[in-house]
């Protein structure tokens, strides 16, 4: 039996027993990282060295593209690191941080999802008012606020897991600190605190949800107005892309701290963890960035710029 105030470290889950396995997850997850690196890196230039790009919703995507970067630096880089090295601890300390940086991340890039869906709401069903109602200083606004929730859910949560006693060692069955696992560890009954904040969170998930669905059956219902085939095609393809990470991030998100105990293992965690953590930041500049004509042409400009300069 230990406690939490005797723990100094956690272990975390080990992709493999053996040393090959271990350097192909290296492998693995060095090519994810880079190439998220790399995404989110080009649209985060393009959109700030662009003016054209000086928009509503290209403001919220460089949000995005920041938000993406930072969550997925947080978990595989400790992950490659692990599995180069075949380590499996990381500090008391540095779980903590690694769950507060997760959840304030993650959080914040749902609630700017939800912007993002009301952006593309007004811009297809209120064009006329698009201006008036996401003015500069509203979008400032709103970006401030996708962020300062994350922030707040991250401290409250963070500060409650933590605050638990923990009777049931320190190993982890997942390759990051999650909250879920963490509460796999605590005393029998104190974990029903976290839970309950867990599943008001959750709440709070699901009316975001139902906003963004309701704005976008909105949006399809004028979409389908549309005389032009090729605006019917320009509005889709902004839209879809965008319905789909959400649809990806909230449901493996849900079912991550939601699935019953019954259904869980190690395996089926790490999957539905790396579906929520590590897939969307990977995935969301190549769905962004394959869909959209003005930024695949900056990004071609600002290639040939720099090959040219290189010369």
């Amino acid at each position: 039996m230990s406690n939490s105030s005797s723990i100094t470290e956690f272990l975390l889950l080990a992709f493999a027993d053996t040393r090959e396995l271990q350097l192909l997850h290296f492998w693995l997850f060095l090519g994810i990282y880079l190439a998220a690196l790399l995404g989110n890196g080009l649209i985060i230039t393009a959109i700030a060295c662009d003016h054209h790009l000086h928009t509503p919703m290209y403001f919220f995507l460089l949000n995005l593209s920041i938000l993406d970067l930072g969550s997925i630096s947080t978990t595989v880089p400790k992950a490659m690191a692990n599995s180069l090295l075949d380590i499996r601890t990381i500090s008391y300390t540095g779980c903590a941080a690694q769950l507060f940086l997760i959840v304030f991340l993650l959080g914040a890039e749902y609630a700017l999802l939800t912007v993002m869906a009301y952006d593309r709401y007004v811009a297809i069903c209120k064009p006329l008012h698009y201006g008036t109602l996401l003015g500069s200083r509203a979008c400032v606004h709103m970006a401030a606020a996708a962020w300062g929730s994350g922030f707040l859910n991250a401290v409250l949560h963070t500060a409650n897991t933590f605050s638990i006693p923990l009777c049931q060692g320190n190993a982890l069955d997942q390759f990051f600190c999650e909250i879920p696992q963490i509460l796999k560890l605590s005393c029998s009954g104190f974990y029903l605190r976290e839970a309950g904040l867990i599943i008001l969170s959750c709440f709070l998930i699901f009316g975001c949800f139902v906003f963004i669905v309701l704005s976008y059956v909105q949006i399809f219902r004028a979409v389908l107005r549309i005389p032009s085939e090729q605006g019917r095609h320009k509005a889709f393809s902004m839209c879809l892309p965008h319905l789909a990470v959400v649809s990806l991030f909230v449901s493996t998100g849900l079912f991550a701290h939601l699935k019953p105990p019954s259904i869980s293992s190690p395996s089926v965690d790490l999957v539905v963890a790396v579906l929520y953590s590590v897939v969307p930041p990977a995935v969301n500049p190549l769905i962004y960035s394959m869909r959209n004509q003005e930024l695949k042409d900056t990004l071609r400009k600002l290639i040939q710029w720099t090959l040219h300069h290189q010369q």
